[in-house]
């Protein structure tokens, strides 16, 4: 099950849970005076740690390789449709607030905002 690349900028290689080797996609994008960092899970292609379990530590190694302050970025993940029969593979993206609960932490972004930042 391959992520289509339209998906993904760049293949970013970062460091999961316990310092395994894991990679993520990631496109960065400016729109309005506002940087967003968008992770894309990579499923299959991913040998480590998924994006949603590295979590901030993803989010400060991005910041660190490209010289962002992680509290002015707005961090998103994506779950890319892969064309599969399973839901669970459905285009989904969500808004990442490190500093919310674990209850309000994800928020699913409607089509609207993902499209005024990707289009």
């Amino acid at each position: 099950m391959k992520v289509p690349s339209h998906y993904y900028d760049e293949i970013f290689d970062f460091k999961g849970q316990w310092d395994m080797p894991s990679s993520c996609g990631l496109k960065i994008r400016s729109v309005d005076g506002v940087t967003y960092v968008i992770v894309i899970e990579l499923y299959q292609e991913n040998p480590g740690t998924s994006v949603t379990y590295a979590g901030q530590s993803l989010a400060e190694q991005i910041c660190a390789c490209k010289g962002l302050d992680l509290e002015k970025i707005v961090y998103w993940e994506c779950n890319p449709d892969t064309n599969s029969k399973l839901s669970f593979y459905d285009e989904e993206y969500f808004e990442v607030d490190f500093h919310a609960d674990l209850q309000h932490r994800y928020r699913r972004l409607t089509e609207e905002e993902v499209k005024r930042v990707l289009s």
